[in-house]
């Protein structure tokens, strides 16, 4: 397939998207600006597939074909015009988001999207010159684990647009959901009223983190407890969402004290090697 696929922003999100897309047969090109992180972004992908050849997920055949499909640039003006997707998958911030979505329209893609978890979309379309083929796609962390797909449309969004969002999430081996725009949309605002309260239980030293999160996953069969999957997602990253529902739904939104104390000390979660829990070598210790 010479359907193309490109992701901007090279982060946690950006890499997984990356990644079950060059699984889809799209040629993915992954954009940082950032040489660092460029070159740890190429590394960590190869890293991934490996792994999935480890384990059996993947042939060796396969596995070499996604990776032929990737190739990673430092710039948006480097990619051709008119590809088939373009998702922007940079930090939540606002004045980021729109730049990035103006530069990218200019490339003229079939279908443009955001990653974003909470900003709505309304908002990041102000100055798009076709906001009614803007919607946002979503992504749950890890994007190749995680079957979700939240599919947000804006009060503007062509219905072809929508569909052709939700079309894309059966290629890439996504279940969607579909939901208006409103801050937070559903999973994040759900999730975070959870992560911010256990954050709290924390502070108050109702029980460790470790117990927190094991009483969610025995009692509540979570996967995963709130306090690990904030490790997971970042701290800074929860910590933005938390101020933009905030701004939106008032107080009940606050950000605990604790999650901007653990920001202002690095304490980012697994991406600094410490939040909630310590991790080395990307392994919860």
């Amino acid at each position: 397939m010479n359907d193309r696929f490109v992701v901007v922003g090279a982060g946690t999100m950006g890499l997984g998207i990356a990644y079950v897309a060059a699984g889809a047969g799209y040629a993915v090109e992954l954009v940082e600006i950032d040489r660092g992180r460029a070159a740890a972004a190429f590394d960590t992908l190869h890293g991934l597939w490996d792994r999935a050849v480890a384990r059996g997920k993947l042939s060796t055949t396969d596995a070499d074909a996604s990776r032929a499909r990737l190739v990673v640039k430092s710039d948006l003006d480097d990619v051709a015009d008119a590809p088939d997707v373009i998702v922007e998958a940079v930090p939540e911030r606002l004045d980021l988001k729109r730049a990035v979505l103006a530069a990218a329209e200019q490339r003229r893609p079939a279908l443009l999207a955001t990653n974003t978890s909470s900003i709505p979309i309304g908002e990041l379309a102000r100055g798009l010159h076709h906001p009614e083929r803007f919607l946002g796609l979503h992504f749950f962390n890890p994007v190749w684990a995680m079957a979700l797909l939240e599919v947000v449309v804006g009060a503007v969004t062509a219905a072809e647009t929508t569909a052709a969002g939700v079309a894309l999430a059966a290629r890439l081996g996504k279940d969607p959901v579909v939901v208006r725009d409103m801050p937070g949309f559903a999973t994040s605002r759900l999730g975070v009223t959870l992560g911010l309260e256990a954050i709290r239980m924390v502070a108050d030293g109702v029980a460790s983190p470790a117990d927190i999160d094991k009483a969610m996953v025995l009692g509540y069969r979570h996967p995963v407890g709130p306090l690990e999957l904030t490790d997971l997602v970042g701290l800074d990253v929860r910590l933005d969402i938390a101020r933009t529902l905030q701004a939106a739904y008032g107080d009940r939104f606050a950000p605990p004290p604790l999650l901007e104390e653990m920001v202002a000390a690095g304490r980012l979660g697994k991406k600094s090697g410490e939040g909630f829990y310590r991790w080395e070598g990307g392994v919860k210790q």
